[in-house]
Formats: structure tokens, C-alpha cells, sequence
């Protein structure tokens, strides 16, 4: 997909006004953590290292990430538009269309077969024309463009994380751990996150219950209160990407000043250590702005000033 410039009509200043809350967040106090990772465990190539002293201000946080109910608020006030209904398509999971849809798909990812180019999916038909959210109202929403997670933080009177915030909020108040809640993945044989278990991209075993996404408020929250902040899906960052972040001792670092592609955090239902390692807390990606998938969504933050 391309890279597209957002633009807001003046219903959408309208709706900010009214719709500035703090419900449904956490106040996350400011300080300093140790950010990034130079564990053998990372990706040196996505810029996960150094790790370097960043300080952040007080801010609050969604609990969770956007659910389709919430989403379908937003797009029932203000008709908005996704990216993926623009164009008409979105990368969906072969394993998750149906035997009908599976016949119509022309295109596939070559690096990656796994992802399918299915006309008409969308967040609302997650897995194509023959699809739908009924009965996940309370998943996170899928298939949202950064364009799209931008208009509705908007929207909603927030913005969307920067980096260094994203990270402090999902360490948890823990300092360097790999995840969330502490460093052995499954504690006490207990599974904290959705993530695949088998071999991917083959077998999916769905020891942690999910084959897809899960609800938005599952599994155990993080010091701060935040649930699933590895796994699941991946959340959009309000960065700039760039796989060399190396920066002085600095607060509220804002990421590069330009760039082709935006921040993704956290990992998703697909993640695998064999493949895609990246449910740790200091794992990052990256996707340009108009791109949208089955395992993409976003939670907002708001300043506390």
C-alpha cells in the first residue's frame, strides 16, 4: 500500500471536544526506564538496541486495546472510511478464510504465503465477504491503517502513543524483563499472552485458548493495569520508524521527524519464536501508514495535563 495524508473535516474538531475522557484508562506516572534491549533474544536489525535511559511524562492509557464495538461507535458517528475499504482489500491469514473465499484469492505475499490479498475484507468482514464481528464485540478491531487508528484517537479526544511511552506503559514498572509480567513466558505453566504455539506456519495448537484474536481484557494485566500488551495484536505508535534509534539521555523522545513507515508494538496472535519473536516487550516493527492486516490494531493515550 501506499503512503496517504490524513485530513479531518470540522465534525471530527467537533467530536474531540465533547469525547475528551479519561474512561476506560490508566494513569500512567512519568519517570525513567531503561529502554530497548541488547539481549542475543533481539532483532539488531529493527533497532531494538542500544538500550538507552529515556524519560517520559505522566500520561494515560487505554486498558486495552480498541475493540470493535468501540470502533463501530466512531464509525457510526462520523462515517469514516478505512483504508482497507478504500482500496478494496486486506491481508488476511490463509487459515482463517473460508473454502469460498479461499477460491477467489489471486494474490498472496510471496516472502510470506501465509498472508492472502482478500477483496472485501475489512474490520468489519475480518476474513472477507463471508465474514463477520458478531460475537467479538469485545476483540480488538483489525485491519486499522495508522490513518485509521490516528482518526480515531482523534476522534476520541487522544492521540496515539509515541514510542517510549508505549514501552514504559507495557514494562509494567518491571525494569528489563522480556514481557510484560516478568521473564519466564508461561509462569507456573499459566499462558499471559495470545500467541501461536505449534509450528508455524502450519499448526497452531491453541494451548492459550485463541486460534485468532482474543478478547481485548483477557489474561492477567501488567503493573500498570494493561492488559495484553504482548501479544494479540500489534498496536500502532504515533514514531516515525527507523531501525537505528539510538539516542542520547533524553524525555519524551518523539522518534525521527519524517520517515515511510510508522511504529508497531507488542506482537500478535501470529508471533512464534521460530519466526517472529517479537511479543517481547522491547521487540519492534514497522508498516507504512496505509497498511492494514488481520493482526494490526491500536490503544490510545491521553496527557495528563
Amino acid at each position: 500500500m501506499g503512503n496517504n495524508q490524513i485530513t479531518y473535516d470540522p465534525p471530527y474538531e467537533a467530536k474531540v471536544r465533547k469525547r475528551a475522557s479519561t474512561d476506560g484508562m490508566v494513569y500512567i506516572p512519568g519517570g525513567e526506564f531503561l529502554m530497548g534491549t541488547d539481549s542475543r533474544e533481539g532483532y539488531p536489525s529493527d533497532g531494538e538496541g542500544p538500550v538507552r535511559n529515556v524519560g517520559v511524562s505522566s500520561f494515560y492509557m487505554d486498558t486495552y486495546a480498541v475493540t470493535n464495538k468501540q470502533f463501530e461507535q466512531f464509525i457510526n458517528e462520523t462515517s469514516y472510511v478505512t483504508d482497507a475499504e478504500k482500496y478494496g482489500w486486506s491481508f488476511v491469514f490463509n487459515q482463517f478464510v473460508s473454502k469460498e473465499t479461499f477460491k477467489k484469492v489471486s494474490q498472496k505475499v510471496l516472502q510470506t504465503p501465509w498472508w492472502l490479498v482478500v477483496n472485501g475484507a475489512y474490520w468489519k468482514q475480518p476474513e472477507g465477504l463471508d465474514s463477520t464481528v458478531q460475537g467479538r464485540e469485545d476483540h480488538p478491531v483489525v485491519h486499522i491503517s495508522w490513518n485509521d487508528a490516528a482518526a480515531y484517537a482523534n476522534w476520541a479526544g487522544k492521540r496515539l502513543p509515541t514510542e517510549a511511552e508505549w514501552e514504559f506503559a507495557a514494562r509494567g514498572n518491571l525494569e528489563q524483563q522480556i514481557y510484560p509480567w516478568g521473564n519466564e513466558l508461561n509462569p507456573n505453566g499459566e499462558h499471559r499472552c495470545n500467541i501461536w504455539q505449534g509450528t508455524f506456519p502450519t499448526h497452531n495448537a491453541a494451548e492459550d485458548g485463541f486460534m485468532g484474536t482474543a478478547p481485548a481484557k483477557y489474561y492477567p494485566p501488567n503493573g500498570f493495569g494493561l492488559y495484553q500488551a504482548a501479544g494479540n495484536v500489534w498496536e500502532w505508535c504515533s514514531d516515525w520508524f527507523t531501525s537505528n534509534p539510538s539516542i542520547p539521555n533524553t524525555a519524551d523522545p518523539s522518534g525521527p521527524e519524517a520517515g515511510t513507515s510508522r511504529v508497531m508494538r507488542g506482537g500478535s496472535y501470529l508471533c512464534h519464536e521460530s519466526y517472529c519473536n517479537r511479543y517481547r516487550v522491547a521487540a519492534r516493527t514497522s508498516n507504512t501508514p496505509d497498511s492494514s492486516t488481520g493482526n494490526l490494531g491500536f490503544r490510545c493515550v491521553k496527557d495528563s495535563r
